[in-house]
């Protein structure tokens, strides 16, 4: 039996107490009207009513106080709030209220019997609520044989129906059996059939007793068809399913329904395209029937159960890899030699380091190719020289940031017991390529993390080891692909924080930063020319000069790479397309006097001339994860006890270097003229600028000692002389590393003299030429050497004097 909606679409009165007492009286052959939706009343049966309008709360207390019948009528749209007379159905049911109750919400409910049909005729105006004069429609005699051979005829198919279906009551199967009469047993079947509204309307119209007991048959009948086929497809998938397959019976159901009729399966059509996907993927064998036996478990397995989307996915991404399919290898040195000078300026050692790789590829396809890493500051091309072995080998190029990665399974891929799985970073870089032989560029592998999740750089051994990648299994796929054809290059900014086992896959390939010359050339042919297509300008109408482009490398940015000078271009070239654009001039032509205007006042300045004639500050040389650059050493001396006071952010093997060169100059005390006593009287303070930067390493040593030693003989450091070098209590000066970074960053700065160990002369190779041809480099073995050139004796230092 269906329940009827609720009436809520106007609000509850605030107050109805006394309000019927004015309601003029109803004629004898008028009835109050309570419209409803959605429901249908028919005679002979007692159903609750919710209303909630005002007219329809104040029609039932009328017909309460006055003990009238009401008519209950169905409105033709539910969406009406106050039905007129055409908005109402012509036939409704008269009702008595059995019992109202007044609820505490906005709805109030009635319990109603329905006594007979009526006809509306009109509504009478003047009242409240809706008022009706009606025509009742009685029923015709049943004493005849049509109608009771179809009274037999309905509680035969009506007894059919509850037998079939589950859980009704037994009580009401006798209460359909007792009925005597023809009109009520139709109309109780219609109102516990599960019709639409329109069909019970039009029955409850249908005013011949032959003719309603006919529409009623017609639907019995259909509906008693429906069971039986529903029951018999049942009977028929229920031995199918076990325990696991229960929650997919109704989808069943309709496969057996759709069987039944000749309709086609989309499923079967998706699994023989997947099928198909699979006879042409070329997978080797172990992995095609792997793949077969999948197809299989999903050709027999219900679409509605939970693995069939997720074993689909599967077979897809398993189909849809390049098993098989590789671009053509084309090695030709020559051509590769060209593309790499045409995508770079300089790099001289890098490019043949990539040449000589591309050729023992070229004779040997099939060797085990070491795996090439950067190593360089940002913007010094890393990423854009993997872009080019690329284009030079012909090969598909795919990059994957490993930057942040600290989950393994970002490696190895989600097993497939996970929902939302997916294949690791891996297997997806190379189904975006959609070959097997592509350039896979694993940037910034040395900021991989780690974490609960596993470590990321543990699985990054097999894919770079060339000994076992051929059969790397990813947890997703579970069988194995061979990555041995693909290309695998690494860029990182610093060795220091990728894992040694890591590391030792690798290759290291330094790219240092570039010199003024190297900035100005890579502006002039690729910089110049990309920024003036970003913002809409030409060569014709916008030019720059060469020593515009020198003067924003000098004074307005201070780096290894490019990125920030390929940034103030672009600020140059956005004011000359600003004056375009308003119209001020056709063309804009920018020369070396405009930059200051553009840009501003110039950032970096020489920082040394300020420290000319001031004892105890010297340059030294750091190397940090972004280039080199240089470092103040700042000495003071005041009268106190012997103590060594150490400020600037310093770490502890920078303390002990300061602690080294404080005995290194009171164990030369004699031969540099201090007085014994003087450390003794004094309070000596070594500070290192740009206190909010942690600075640590030995490198810093050789700066020490000279600042020291500068301090307390009173003697200032010449101030175009930068140094770098670790130092021993034997007063050796001993090498570091990054030379080329450091002597760049000195040029950079303006400095003249180089001070460099006596063993990193050997890395006078890796600095250009025109860098070296600009400086002058002295090599220290003892700190008697640092002192002898550093000091200035009588307004010259030693190296000076070379000159």
């Amino acid at each position: 039996m269906t329940m009827p909606e609720i009436d809520t679409l106007s609000p509850l009165p605030e107050d109805h107490s006394g309000t019927t007492s004015t309601i003029p009286p109803v004629p004898e052959d008028a009835i109050i009207i309570i419209p409803v939706r959605n429901m249908v009343l028919f005679p002979g049966m007692v159903v609750p009513v919710t209303i909630a309008r005002e007219k329809s709360l104040l029609a039932a207390q009328a017909a309460m106080k006055a003990d009238r019948q009401i008519g209950i009528v169905l409105q033709r749209n539910p969406e009406t709030a106050d039905p007129a007379q055409a908005d109402l159905y012509p036939v409704g049911t008269t009702a008595g209220i059995l019992r109202y109750v007044a609820a505490s919400s906005e709805a109030h409910h009635i319990v109603c019997q329905g006594e007979c049909r009526f006809r509306l005729l009109e509504l009478l105006p003047g009242y409240p609520f809706l008022v009706a004069r009606i025509e009742k429609l009685p029923e015709e005699p049943e004493d005849n044989v049509e109608i009771e051979g179809r009274m037999v005829q309905l509680k035969q198919r009506a007894l059919d129906i509850l037998q079939m279906l589950p859980q009704i009551p037994q009580e009401l199967s006798d209460s359909i059996s007792n009925v005597t009469s023809a009109a009520l047993l139709a109309d109780l079947m219609t109102g516990l059939m599960d019709l639409t509204t329109a069909e019970k309307q039009d029955i409850l119209e249908t005013v011949d007793l032959k003719e309603r007991i006919d529409k009623l048959l017609s639907r019995l009948s259909y509906r008693l068809e429906v069971l039986r086929v529903s029951r018999d497809i049942d009977e028929k998938t229920r031995n199918r399913l076990d325990d696991r397959q229960r929650e997919a019976l109704l989808r069943e159901q309709l496969r057996t329904i759709q069987t039944q009729l000749g309709e086609i399966d989309d499923s079967s059509s998706e699994t023989e395209a997947l099928a198909e996907k699979i006879e042409k993927a070329g997978m080797p064998e172990e992995v095609h029937t792997h793949a077969l036996k999948e197809l299989n478990r999903l050709k027999n397995m219900p679409d509605s159960a939970s693995e069939y989307s997720m074993l689909q996915n599967y077979l897809e991404y398993l189909s849809e890899l390049p098993w098989s399919v590789s671009s053509e290898d084309r090695t030709d040195i020559r051509e590769a030699r060209r593309i790499l000078d045409e995508d770079h300026y300089g790099l001289e050692k890098i490019k043949k380091r990539i040449l000589e790789f591309l050729a023992v590829h070229k004779l040997n396809p099939e060797g085990k190719s070491p795996i090439l890493c950067f190593i360089g500051p940002p913007g010094v091309g890393k990423t854009s020289l993997g872009q080019s072995i690329a284009r030079a080998t012909g090969r598909r190029f795919v990059r994957v940031s490993m930057g942040g990665v600290h989950d393994e399974a970002e490696i190895r891929g989600h097993r497939r017991t996970y929902i939302g799985a997916l294949p690791g970073n891996i297997m997806q870089a190379v189904r975006r390529a959609g070959t097997n032989n592509c350039v896979v560029l694993l940037d910034e592998v040395d900021k991989l993390g780690s974490g609960v999740q596993g470590d990321p750089s543990a699985a990054l051994l097999e894919v770079l080891d060339p000994a076992q990648n051929n059969t790397f299994r990813d947890n997703y796929l579970g069988v194995p692909f061979d990555l041995s054809k693909v290309m695998f290059i690494c860029t990182a900014n610093m060795p220091d924080t990728i894992p040694g086992p890591l590391r030792d896959r690798l290759e290291m390939i330094q790219i240092p930063g570039y010199t003024e010359q190297e900035k100005t050339q890579i502006a002039l042919r690729y910089l110049i020319r990309r920024e003036l297509s970003e913002n809409g300008l030409t060569q014709e109408n916008c030019q720059i000069t060469e020593q515009a482009i020198r003067d924003i490398i000098g004074h307005y940015t201070r780096e290894a790479g490019v990125r920030e000078l390929e940034r103030q271009i672009g600020s140059v070239f956005r004011h000359a397309a600003m004056k375009i654009a308003e119209g001020d001039t056709e063309k804009v032509s920018i020369d070396s006097g405009d930059i200051t205007d553009i840009l501003g006042a110039p950032v970096y300045d020489s920082e040394t001339a300020m420290r000319v004639s001031m004892p105890g500050i010297a340059t030294g040389l750091a190397w940090t994860p972004v280039g080199g650059d240089i470092l103040f050493i700042e000495a003071s001396r005041v009268p106190g006890r012997n103590r060594l006071t150490l400020t600037g952010q310093l770490g502890d093997v920078m303390k002990e270097s300061a602690q080294a060169a404080l005995t290194l100059v009171k164990a030369h005390a004699e031969s540099l003229g201090i007085p014994a006593e003087q450390f003794e009287n004094s309070e000596i303070h070594v500070h290192v600028p740009a206190g909010a930067i942690p600075k640590d390493g030995p490198s810093a040593g050789v700066a020490m000692f000279l600042a020291l030693a500068s301090v307390m003989m009173g003697k200032p450091i010449a101030s175009d002389h930068a140094m770098t070098g670790e130092i021993s209590l034997r007063g050796l000066v001993l090498p570091v590393g990054g030379i080329r970074e450091k002597v760049l960053a000195a040029l950079r700065a303006g400095i003249r003299t180089v001070m460099l160990p006596a063993k990193n002369k050997r890395d006078l190779d890796d600095i250009p030429e025109d860098a070296r041809n600009q400086l002058q480099f002295i090599f220290l073995e003892t700190v008697d050497d640092a002192i002898r050139c550093g000091l200035i004796e009588n307004g010259k230092s030693a190296s000076s004097e070379k000159k």
